[in-house]
């Protein structure tokens, strides 16, 4: 290379300056790197960062070795910074918020099983390795570009103070005058208010934390006896039923509604004929995108449980549960039906149930439909054949997960004869001929497309299901824990989720009859909107629950 340099002194000189050119570049593209993808537009990159002018102006002043330390160290931080603006990208695609530096960090294992499920493990692998070594490449070549910077800016301090200086009058005449491209202001604050973003996201976290612990120990419900819980539905067979990521999008958006509201709109009728009746609703989720157990928790505790540090808050401690409500009277047999459950899950004790049924536990021989462990109509079935059919001394209260309809919604199930499910093997051509994940896992219309017929398989199934089995005492509320992902349902899109209560016997839908809710399975646009953990405190009142405040 030396050689090269002395052979070829006017090709060394623009090949350094490139170099050069190149490092400054990356230096304040990372300075202004959004965290959401909408906001990666060239306006955002054409503005002038005051984090670059305070950097230039101390790594001029500096000595050379501090200041080759100081511009590593910075470096590195400026790296560090901009995975985690890359990580709030994908957070807020995927969740629709932001990374959470405290409580995040295991989701990302999640993230792994997700796509070992949807992609192979041999991908999720990859994947893995490859963004350790993204990570490690985003944070070295930063601090290079960086030294490179510095180092060309102290070859001629007083060229590059005459610069800094004019660089400066030009971006406080910006600032002063609101000048702005595209509607993006030219003078940049950007870094600096990234760094504030997440620190006093640290601090909102930490606070949190305190407060949700005083505020979980209070339950307006936690000393009512048992005697006084749900005394309008005694007798019935209770059943509250999750689809995964069936969201307000699924009922109103332009591509996925239409054959959604057909199928609603069409079981509504189909349970009508066999004597059922529906009320519907909107709740809006605590969760986004993903962290359905947030959604469920949220949903039967009567707490707003948005993120995992209250999640493990809330199922360690004793606040009642609706599924719980149900054990407490000591009138109901009370069961989980949790395909997506594959390993050890404790909150079963905090749900109040008597048993639970994973993933390996209802004899099911056919294949994963990716992430999803088995078809809906199978855990239906399962569940009919283990416990809602048989002869019992008590009625059932059942808590079921059906994930059919759960991301990358490819391959999706189909319905088969109820008579001819057995162990589950019919599904095995159903799956080889169905669509490959990575056919549409990248492409938001095919996506949008696929979510939708996943949401009417998962609808039509559940509905079968009670039409085939259902009696003049069951009584079923099933709903959506969370809207899907923002490539499905839109950047700016809501967090509320349809929320039906079905039932033959009227008193049933008498006593939410002042909800004003909406009749049939598909929510009016207008139909009222409440916060999902209202429903609790809601449904226990609307069926004759005592209030008997406990404080922890």
């Amino acid at each position: 290379m030396r050689r090269w340099r002395a052979g070829n002194p006017r090709a060394a000189r623009a090949l350094s300056l490139a170099v050069t050119a190149l490092a400054l570049v990356v230096v304040v593209a990372a300075l202004l790197l959004p965290n959401k993808r909408e906001q990666f537009e060239l306006a955002q990159f054409t503005r002038i960062p005051v984090e670059a002018l305070l950097g230039a102006a101390v790594l001029i002043a500096l000595p050379r070795r501090p200041r080759l330390a100081v511009a590593a160290l910075g470096g590195v931080a400026l790296g560090v910074l901009t995975v985690l603006n890359l990580t709030d990208v994908e957070f807020n695609q995927y969740l629709g918020r932001s990374f959470n530096v405290i409580l995040d960090w295991q989701l990302l294992g999640d993230a792994q099983s997700y796509l070992a499920d949807a992609l192979g493990p041999t991908t999720a692998l990859l994947a893995a390795v490859g963004a350790a070594l993204l990570v490690a490449a985003v944070v070295a070549v930063m601090a290079l570009a960086t030294v490179r910077v510095g180092t060309f800016l102290a070859r001629n301090r007083a060229r590059s103070t005459r610069g800094l200086l004019l660089v400066s009058a030009l971006w406080m005449t910006c600032a002063t005058l609101n000048v702005q491209v595209s509607g993006v202001p030219v003078a940049a604050e950007h870094t600096v208010t990234m760094l504030k973003y997440h620190e006093q996201a640290l601090r909102s976290t930490i606070r949190d934390e305190q407060a949700f612990a005083r505020t979980a120990q209070a339950d307006a419900f936690g000393n009512t006896p048992g005697s006084q819980l749900v005394p309008a539905l005694r007798g019935k067979d209770m059943l509250f039923t999750f689809i995964e990521s069936y969201g307000r999008s699924a009922v109103e958006d332009p591509i996925m509604a239409p054959g959604v509201d057909r199928t609603l709109d069409t079981s509504t009728q189909a349970l009508a004929r066999a004597g059922f009746h529906a009320k519907s609703g909107w709740l809006t989720s605590a969760t986004y995108g993903g962290g359905s157990w947030l959604g469920h928790s949220t949903f039967m505790s009567g707490l707003w449980v948005d993120n995992q540090n209250r999640y493990r808050t809330v199922t360690a401690g004793q606040h009642l549960t609706l599924t719980d409500a149900f054990r407490k009277t000591g009138a109901w047999d009370t069961v989980g039906v949790m395909p997506g459950v594959q390993k050890g899950w404790p909150e079963a004790k905090w749900y109040g149930l008597d048993k639970v049924y994973n993933a390996f536990q209802m004899g099911y021989r056919g294949p994963k439909f990716s992430w999803s462990t088995m078809p809906d109509q199978y855990a239906l079935q399962s569940f009919q054949r283990l416990e809602h059919g048989r002869k019992r001394d008590k009625p059932l209260m059942g808590f079921v997960i059906l994930t059919s309809s759960h991301q990358p919604w490819a391959p999706i199930p189909r319905m088969v004869g109820w008579d001819q499910l057995g162990d589950g093997s019919v599904f095995k051509g159903i799956e080889a001929a169905g669509t490959k994940p990575a056919d549409i896992i990248t492409d938001p219309t095919r996506s949008r497309q696929e979510y939708g017929k996943s949401i009417q398989y998962s609808v039509t199934a559940l509905t079968q299901w009670l039409e085939r089995y259902g009696n003049d005492n069951t009584v079923l509320v099933f709903l959506g824990d969370h809207q899907p992902i923002s490539r499905v349902s839109g950047n700016h899109a809501s967090r509320d989720v349809p929320c039906a209560v079905v039932a033959k016997d009227p008193k049933v839908l008498d006593r939410i009859s002042g909800w004003g809710w909406t009749d049939g399975l598909r929510p009016a646009h207008n139909a009222p909107v409440w916060r999902m953990s209202a429903f609790r405190d809601r449904f226990l009142t609307a069926y004759g629950s005592v209030p008997h405040p406990s404080t922890g």
